[in-house]
């Protein structure tokens, strides 16, 4: 399956979910990750998985959770949303009988990182 990369600005104010609500510092990386996957897909059919993380701030010790991203994949594309933008990969028709999708969320929190 051939995915096409369209990208799409973030709706709203962008804010950081890395910055520390107490002191303002900025959290590199989160120290837990994990996925929450809906249990009912939305009106077009695709599953939203959310994933979440735990940042602890070095400056003040302060823990709190936050969304780090969200992807809705379903039949026809996958739309990832990050911190900063919303990207949709779009697929088209390939030869290959099954679908396959792998994505590496470190490439896509260092492509947001780079912004």
């Amino acid at each position: 399956m051939i995915f096409t990369v369209i990208e799409m600005p973030k709706k709203g104010s962008q804010k950081t979910s890395n910055k520390c609500p107490r002191c303002g510092t900025v959290v590199s990386s989160p120290t837990k990750t994990w996925q929450l996957i809906a249990p009912i897909p939305d009106s077009a059919g695709r599953v939203t998985i959310t994933i979440m993380g735990i940042y602890e701030c070095p400056n003040c010790g302060y823990k709190w959770r936050t969304v780090i991203s969200k992807m809705k994949v379903g039949s026809e594309n996958v739309e990832i949303e990050g911190a900063k933008k919303t990207i949709t990969l779009a697929s088209s028709k390939s030869e290959r009988s099954e679908n396959v999708i792998e994505l590496d969320l470190d490439e896509i929190s260092k492509e947001e990182e780079e912004e």
